[in-house]
């Protein structure tokens, strides 16, 4: 049987869960049934993820407007059977396109819970795909199949969308490490070391965090990793907390795994989450999560008890922090490792495919 042809497409390799994923899986398909090939909107200096086994090609371009032309020349000349994307408005401009390429098969990978999102994101300059909101909504009911990363996406794209239930596939997002043999050794001294990774933006919550870090009663240093437009109010909110001494920032790093094998407990005061990776690296190196009840993956990786709690307020988040909970981190570990390993999960993206070009071939 000739291989099939899986490209997969995002508007950057910038830090962040859908780059991640997507760059990934585009490399670890099996090579004796699958050819793939990478291509990004973007440039390549601004790239955070390693493409070293695999083929990718850089368009070069500052927005995905820009590359309509080039897309369509490349879908032309390659003929790919399935065509994978992930971010909103690069799977909204991918439905368009998929209009003029009836015998290619588009995949969408949805990264957010959209009412959540949209209650919380207030920003006013959006893009031009948000304002014309007719226009996007079609291209992404113009996919041929959806990927949502948790049930509770799932339902919220059903509730945003008219879509057929049956064209949308849960796959979580992989455990991206290579080797888990190093656990972290919980901390018995003091100050306790608290952190969180992700971009700083409002639906993380690092404000919610802080208010409930300030009500503590003993030592800590809380590192906060990531970058975003939200940045300079945490840190003017940890000063009229009086936390800046107990505040570490960091930008960006390359060596994440070191930064959270120096902590004791991952805090996560998002309001939606798709799947959140950092937490999850987190649990795979033997650190606990406390994490708000929020809608996404989060509850589909957090067990209470086992590898962290879910809480349903800041009285509840405070309550954990004060508790004495001892954690063995080989079993924290464990408990992610079996239901988010990478080879179960590229295992369950290759069956999608599998299953997708099967079923395009019946309904010819």
């Amino acid at each position: 049987m000739p291989k099939k042809k899986i490209f997969f497409i995002l508007p950057t390799l910038y830090a962040g869960g859908a780059e991640r994923v997507i760059s990934f899986v585009s490399q670890n398909l099996n090579k004796d049934r699958f050819i793939t090939k990478l291509i990004v909107i973007g440039y390549k200096k601004d790239s955070k993820f390693s493409v070293e086994n695999g083929d990718i090609i850089y368009l070069n371009k500052n927005r995905i407007l820009k590359a309509i032309l080039a897309i369509c020349r490349i879908l032309m000349h390659e003929k790919p059977d399935i065509v994978v994307s992930s971010i909103s408005h690069m799977n909204a401009l991918m439905g368009l396109i998929s209009v003029a390429f009836p015998k290619i098969q588009f995949v969408g990978r949805v990264s957010a819970i959209n009412k959540i999102s949209s209650k919380i994101n207030t920003k006013k300059t959006k893009s031009i795909f948000h304002k014309l909101t007719i226009l996007s909504d079609y291209g992404i009911t113009r996919l041929d199949y959806i990927i949502c990363q948790s049930i509770d996406m799932k339902n919220d794209f059903l509730d945003c969308y008219k879509y057929d239930k049956k064209r949308i596939q849960i796959i979580h997002n992989p455990i991206t490490q290579s080797s888990f043999e190093k656990y972290k050794n919980i901390n018995e001294h003091k100050p306790t070391m608290f952190l969180t990774i992700g971009r700083l933006t409002e639906i993380k919550g690092h404000l919610r965090i802080l208010n409930i870090l300030s009500k503590l009663n003993f030592p800590f240093i809380y590192t906060v990793v990531g970058d975003g437009p939200l940045k300079n109010k945490i840190l003017e909110k940890a000063d009229f907390l009086g936390l800046t001494a107990q505040i570490k920032h960091i930008s960006y790093s390359d060596n994440v795994n070191e930064i959270i094998l120096n902590n004791d407990i991952f805090l996560q005061g998002s309001h939606s989450e798709g799947f959140p990776n950092a937490l999850l690296e987190s649990c795979v190196l033997g650190i606990p999560v406390i994490a708000f009840n929020a809608p996404g993956g989060t509850r589909e990786i957090i067990e209470n008890g086992v590898n962290g709690f879910l809480v349903n307020s800041e009285e509840e988040f405070l309550e954990r922090l004060n508790g004495d909970k001892k954690w063995d981190p080989k079993i924290i570990s464990d408990s992610v490792y079996k239901k988010f390993n990478k080879e179960k999960i590229i295992s369950e993206y290759e069956q999608l495919f599998i299953n997708i070009l099967k079923q395009q071939r019946l309904e010819k």
